[in-house]
């Protein structure tokens, strides 16, 4: 098999996107978590499926751990709970995990082999769009707080991540666009020739034609690996990846996430693309493409629900990336080009934050 390999400090990890592959996952659980106990897990309606023969011809026989699905099941509680039976179970340092599922699934199995007996090996199964381009690499784990998204982590990088476009099939229409919006932000942000092929493959994607999408993952995962590969924990150039994200997480606990995060992202993107613009860091043209590539897709360009802009802000406020109180944002300054580095992101004050909301809303 072919594969996508993945820099990091002690080494390097293979993303193998080929349709058909997890139908290989216990040979590759094998071969990557040799001579371990493994444990499965995963989300209840993933796991449901997996049960029913339904998930691309994967088979698990071991031992499989689940939780409710969604974006409310990633919190320290459910990862209390999931190791905690790891423990009762009896599971030690020589085990390893299998992450099966979309983005809530590997953050909250990564932070789990992150923690557990100080850190265990862990495999990435993704199984949504969102998850396979850019959620299950670049090594990030952790959970959700009331004062925000991801704000509890770890850096623990996978010892293999498999991307089976044909899991994609089972996906409902609007999560599988969602995942569209990430894809998106990596041509914005690292690849103006990506870009414009997304835009000239859009009818292809909605369809999900299945060379057109595995081109699409494998070309997202070779961005992204090229990004983390430089900046593994995130001091420099890895901020790039958090384009859209300052708005989207905010978007997200502003609706107590009902809104979804590839369609936060999305709106996320436009308004930051509005608000390079009126910093005067970019022109409009990436702002006005974006725009347009999103409605192909069949994505918002508009918040559909009414979200004040307080609301808004103030959950910006815990960003990760903020420095000295100020508010940061990863900012295009035009298709493809981020930066200039060394820091990589610019603050602005609330005028021109509230200015660039006003284009989603």
């Amino acid at each position: 098999m072919t594969s996508v390999s993945v820099r990091h400090a002690l080494g390097s990890y293979p993303v193998y996107v080929e349709p058909g592959v997890l139908a290989q996952l216990g040979d590759l659980v094998e071969r990557h978590l040799a001579r371990r106990r493994v444990a499965l897990v995963a989300d209840e309606s993933v796991y449901r499926l997996l049960r029913e023969g339904r998930l691309a011809e994967a088979r698990w026989e071991g031992t499989a751990l689940t939780f409710p699905e969604g974006e409310r099941s990633k919190t320290r509680e459910t990862w209390s709970r999931l190791s905690d039976e790891l423990l009762r179970l009896g599971f030690g340092r020589d085990s390893g995990l299998v992450a099966l599922g979309g983005g809530v699934a590997g953050d909250l199995a990564g932070f789990v082999a992150a923690t557990y007996m100080r850190g265990i090996p862990f495999i990435q199964v993704p199984t949504t769009l969102l998850a396979m381009l850019d959620a299950s690499v670049g090594g990030k784990t952790g959970v959700d707080t009331p004062q925000g998204k991801n704000l509890i982590g770890a850096f623990h990088p996978p010892v293999a991540v498999l991307a089976d476009p044909l899991v994609l099939a089972t996906l409902p229409d609007r999560d599988y666009r969602a995942g569209l919006a990430e894809a998106v932000k990596h041509g914005l942000i690292a690849d103006r020739e990506y870009f414009g092929w997304i835009e000239t493959s859009a009818d292809a994607l909605v369809r999900r034609d299945p060379a057109t999408l595995e081109h699409l993952v494998r070309r997202s995962v070779e961005i992204k690996a090229d990004v983390v590969g430089d900046d593994e924990r995130e001091a420099g150039r890895r901020a790039i990846l958090n384009a859209g994200h300052t708005v989207a997480h905010a978007l997200e606990q502003a609706t107590e996430f009902r809104l979804p995060h590839g369609e936060a992202v999305g709106l996320g993107l436009l308004a930051e693309a509005a608000l390079a613009t009126g910093l005067g860091l970019a022109t409009p043209e990436a702002g006005a493409r974006l725009a347009a590539l999103l409605e192909q897709l069949g994505l918002p360009t508009r918040v559909r629900e009414p979200v004040g802009e307080e609301r808004i802000i103030a959950a910006m406020v815990s960003d990760k990336k903020n420095r000295a109180g100020g508010i940061r944002f990863a900012l295009p300054r035009g298709l493809g080009t981020m930066g200039p580095g060394p820091e990589w992101t610019t603050e602005a004050g609330e005028p021109a934050i509230r200015a660039a909301l006003r284009a989603i809303s």
